[in-house]
């Protein structure tokens, strides 16, 4: 099994997520971080949500994402639930509607 560091906090390892950039040591992505982020969650409360994870790597993963935005964007848009598959409460709250 061969994993790649690429930074302090960020990896990729073909056998999680088919080598999606991960926070080390979990199977948390940087996907899942950004996603709250775009939702308008601060990073400094994003620890709220993912309590497993520090602020330096909800940071690292922010930056990453920052200088890999194509690929990470990627990664979203492939693992986005369609919006006829999200429940009615949940799309008027997103604003989906």
């Amino acid at each position: 099994m061969l994993v790649e560091t690429t930074s302090r906090y960020v990896t990729r390892n073909p056998e999680i997520l088919s080598g999606e950039p991960i926070i080390t040591g979990t199977r948390t992505s940087v996907r899942a971080i950004v996603g709250l982020w775009r939702l308008g969650t601060p990073p400094e409360e994003i620890p709220n949500h993912l309590p497993h994870l520090t602020l330096a790597q909800i940071f690292d993963a922010l930056s990453f994402y920052l200088d890999h935005q194509a690929e990470i964007n990627r990664y979203i848009e492939q693992n986005q639930v369609p919006n006829e598959l999200v429940h009615p409460i949940v799309r008027s709250a997103l604003g989906l509607v």
